[in-house]
Formats: structure tokens, C-alpha cells, sequence
């Protein structure tokens, strides 16, 4: 009896070494001079060393047709487990691209099912690392059944744990729905791709010639598309990022995001904020200088940092407490919101709201951009999308201002009037419904245009709006603006605010959902 037992224990760990190993040699190759990883030399970069629990790793296809009958690997192409990253559970699966391609198969998808599931009822991260060439042709419907129960639990955990997509090869038809379905979705250039129908179909449809790389590659979801919430040159800076991002998000909707002890004061001056933005509102700066001169020892994590540029969204930390920022970006367009700028920030806000992350945002915006194509393309639907979600969320809301808060964007970026709880201003603040010169030509049109000397009559009825209607004190006269700060002391104010309202409670009037603009 001890003799059998020995045996299979000594199977069982040449079954576990040869799971470890990978069976193709060849295939491991291949991945690695494409300039892949493999699935579990990517686990160990992504997790603290040693915490790496499997699960189902004996797990193989029940398929037979089409030579599947043969060809029944272990683990069926996909890794399932969980580990840590700082110290916390996260729940993460990774396609092996050297079976079947990565192809999802019924025995594959269900054992990502199991492992959501379970990342859904302990409350904790879920990474995936997608490096799979979609369904497996040879196992039919129930191959894509596999991902309709994907994407149906993507959309159930959604707001409830973080997902974050991590591709790192092809991402193809059906498969790319899922990290769109995520919270950020991370990409490295040359390697993965994401499309729906590849260059093959692209050029019996349309006639087209188009690479895989340009259709779908991780420079065209970063700046073009905005799938992509980053894109990296390796594997190892891209898996390294996502545990930075890990540290800055709660496991679950029911806790706080993770505080963090350092050594930069709270009472910090920010008087180098005086030089980083002008006085004239006519020049441009980048606010991500802003952004690191106020939050704890500078760093952030910014989120689609090349796509709709204008505005800014970043995770950070002020005195010790995970924030979200939203910041009019003077750098680009001079700040103006748009289309792309508004869905940006409207996600961004959404996924705050949703994991109890504060919000800081921060004005300095001249106006939505004007123009026949942007409002054939639905700028009202799409600024409408962000006006929904701040006045939605209600998570601490503080806005500052820095320089030019006009008109409708003004109150879009979470003003008072839609909710914000604080709201601060510098003494360089112009909040109005249009610049002043754009006013007296309404106001004044027609007096101006009438008289003997107009440039003299403009530039006096300028100069008379201004100091009647957007002095930097009329806001807060009205209660628009709850102060009026010196730049030096930003950051003491807005760590203040947060310790604050730390505690805030809100809640809406019982209703299944609202309906937002989608």
C-alpha cells in the first residue's frame, strides 16, 4: 500500500513539474522570441514571491473533435489562482499562449468563471493577463457561451471589486469585449492587440491593408481610441505599474482605499505653485506640475495620460489618503473641454465614486470647444455624461480654481451648484459665463459698433466687466466659492477639507438605476 502511494505521489509531481515546465519546449521558445513571457514568468513579476496559489491546474477539455480527442493538455491554456501584491489577496488568471493559442474553450472559460466568482464573494482584485487568440474554433458555441459568461460577470463585479485587463498578446473578436468591460486596461507595444475583426477580414470587407499593429496595437488604444488606459515598451515596466496601481485601490466597494504613511508634511507650502502657473490666463502651463507639487512626495498615477489630453486624470495621495484628480490641462487645446475630454473624465469619475476614492478637481477651463463637428459628434450627449457623474457621485468632492472657469464647463466641473462640498478659489480665479472681451461684444455690440472711437469703448466696457462681474471675490461673495486661498497653502487646505469630510454619508431616493447618457 505504501509502495502505490509513493507512486502516485511521484506521478503527481512529475504531472505538477511537467504543468510548471510547460509539455513544448518549442512552443516556450516561440513565446519568448516574440518577446512574450510566459503565462507564469508573468505571475511571478506580478506577485509577491511565494504567494502564488493554482487552482484547477489538472483541469483538461472534454472536446474530441477536430484532433482535440489527442490533445488534452493540463490546465486547458488558462492559469487560475491568487497571490498577493503588497501584502493583499488579488484573484488572477493568464491565458497560456503556447496551448491552443490561448483560444478560450468551455473547460478554459469555466475555470475563469469559478475564479471571478470567487474573487466577487471574498471581495478582492481581479487581474486577468490576456495573451489569447479569441474562441476555439473546434468547440463551436460553446466556446463563445464561455465568454457571454465573461462578460456577464465583468458587468456584475463591476463597481464592486477592481478589474483591471492586462494584455500582453493578440486580444481578438469576442475576447476584447472583456477588458473593455474593465477598469483599466494596460498594453505593451509590439506585442498585443485588441480588434474585433482582424486585418484578413478588414481586407475582403473594405479592401484596406492594414497591419495588426495598426488596427489594433497598443499606441493606437492609447491615443486614438482611449481603450487603452496605458501602453509600455515591456512587459516587466507594464506588470510593475499594475501593482502600483493595486496600491492605490481598496479590494472591494466596502472598504476605503489603502492609506500610506509619509514623510511629506501636511503643512507643506506650495509656493513654487506661483511659478508653475502664470497670472495671465492667456498662458498655457502643464497642471501635472500643478498635480506634483501638492500631492504627497509628488507621485501620481496617471490614467490615459495620451488620450484626450486636455484633461488630466490621476490617482495620488494627499497626506496619506488615495484621491482622484480631475484637472483642465492648459498644456493642450488651452484646456477646452471636448468629446473625448468629457468621456475621459466622466469614466474616471464613475470609478472613483464607485470605490469610495475622494475627489479633488481641478478648473482652470475656458469653455467647451465650439464647432459644427463637435456637435454633430454629440457634445451635449457627451459633456451630459460627465455633468451625470459628478452630480451622481457621492463620494468628499472638492474643486478648486485656478485661473478661467467659464461658462457651462465651469459648472460641468463639479461646482458648487451641482454638489461639490468645498469648493476653493485662488485670487487669480475668473469664474464668469465667457471672458470678458466675448461679453461686452454681446453686452455692448451695438454701442461699440456705433462709435467714434470703438477700440477705446471695448477696451473701457472690458475693463468695466471685469471688475463688476469677475473680480476674483464675487463668487464667494455669493457662496459660489467657499474661500478664496493663497497658493502657498493648497495642499494644507485640501488635506484639511479631506480629513474632514472623511465621514461624509449621502444617499439618493430608492430607484433601481438612473439612465444616464451612454
Amino acid at each position: 500500500m505504501r509502495t502505490d502511494t509513493d507512486g502516485r505521489v511521484s506521478e503527481l509531481r512529475r504531472i505538477r513539474e511537467t504543468i510548471r515546465t510547460g509539455s513544448d519546449e518549442r512552443a516556450t521558445r516561440a513565446q519568448w522570441e516574440k518577446g512574450k513571457l510566459t503565462v507564469r514568468e508573468r505571475l511571478a513579476l506580478l506577485l509577491d514571491d511565494g504567494t502564488f496559489t493554482e487552482v484547477e491546474a489538472l483541469r483538461r477539455h472534454r472536446a474530441t473533435g477536430f484532433g482535440l480527442r489527442e490533445n488534452r493538455p493540463y490546465t486547458d491554456g488558462v492559469v487560475t489562482g491568487w497571490g498577493e501584491v503588497h501584502g493583499r489577496t488579488v484573484f488572477v488568471y493568464g491565458h497560456d499562449f503556447r496551448m491552443f493559442g490561448g483560444a478560450l474553450g468551455e473547460a478554459h472559460a469555466e475555470k475563469i468563471h469559478k475564479l471571478m466568482d470567487l474573487a466577487a464573494s471574498t471581495g478582492a482584485p481581479l487581474v486577468s493577463l490576456n495573451d489569447g487568440a479569441g474562441a476555439r474554433i473546434q468547440e463551436g458555441v460553446a466556446a463563445l457561451a464561455g465568454y457571454g459568461g465573461i462578460f456577464q460577470r465583468n458587468t456584475r463585479n463591476s463597481g464592486v471589486i477592481p478589474q483591471i485587463s492586462v494584455v500582453l498578446g493578440p486580444c481578438a473578436g469576442g475576447a476584447a469585449y472583456s477588458p473593455a468591460l474593465t477598469d483599466f486596461v494596460l498594453m505593451v507595444r509590439g506585442t498585443s492587440q485588441m480588434f474585433l475583426t482582424g486585418p484578413d477580414v478588414v481586407r475582403r470587407v473594405t479592401g484596406a491593408e492594414v497591419t495588426r499593429e495598426q488596427l489594433g496595437g497598443a499606441d493606437v488604444h492609447a491615443t486614438a481610441s482611449g481603450v487603452a488606459s496605458l501602453a509600455y515598451d515591456d512587459e516587466e515596466s507594464c506588470l510593475e505599474d499594475v501593482r502600483y496601481l493595486l496600491s492605490l485601490l481598496p479590494s472591494n466597494n466596502r472598504e476605503l482605499p489603502p492609506e500610506a504613511a509619509t514623510d511629506d508634511p501636511v503643512g507643506r507650502t506650495t509656493g513654487r505653485l506661483l511659478e508653475i502657473v502664470p497670472a495671465d490666463p492667456g498662458r498655457s502651463y502643464d497642471m501635472r506640475d500643478v498635480l506634483g507639487e501638492i500631492v504627497d512626495d509628488g507621485d501620481h498615477f496617471e490614467v490615459q495620460p495620451s488620450w484626450a489630453r486636455n484633461v488630466l486624470c490621476a490617482l495620488a495621495r494627499l497626506g496619506g489618503q488615495v484621491v482622484g484628480v480631475v484637472g483642465s490641462q492648459p498644456a493642450v487645446m488651452a484646456g477646452v473641454l471636448d468629446i473625448h475630454a468629457s468621456e475621459k473624465a466622466a469614466r474616471f469619475v464613475q470609478f472613483c465614486d464607485a470605490f469610495s476614492i475622494p475627489l479633488v478637481t481641478l478648473v482652470d477651463v475656458p469653455g467647451f470647444l465650439p464647432g459644427a463637428e463637435q456637435e454633430h459628434g454629440g457634445i451635449i450627449r457627451h459633456g451630459a455624461k460627465l455633468l451625470y457623474a459628478y452630480c451622481n457621485a457621492t463620494v468628499p468632492r472638492i474643486q478648486l480654481i485656478l485661473r478661467k472657469a467659464y461658462g457651462g464647463a465651469y459648472i460641468v466641473l463639479d461646482s458648487r451648484s451641482i454638489g461639490a462640498d468645498l469648493s476653493f478659489a485662488w485670487p487669480t480665479n475668473e469664474i464668469a459665463v465667457m471672458g470678458a472681451e466675448g461679453a461686452a461684444e454681446v453686452i455692448f455690440r451695438r454701442e461699440i459698433s456705433g462709435a467714434a472711437d470703438p477700440d477705446a469703448l471695448r477696451a473701457r466696457r472690458v475693463k468695466e466687466y471685469e471688475e463688476e462681474l469677475m473680480h476674483p471675490y464675487y463668487a464667494a461673495e455669493r457662496g459660489l466659492v467657499d474661500d478664496v486661498i493663497d497658493p502657498s497653502d493648497t495642499r494644507r487646505v485640501l488635506i484639511e477639507a479631506l480629513r474632514v469630510l472623511r465621514t461624509k454619508h449621502a444617499s439618493f431616493p430608492s430607484r433601481k438605476h438612473g439612465n444616464p447618457p451612454v
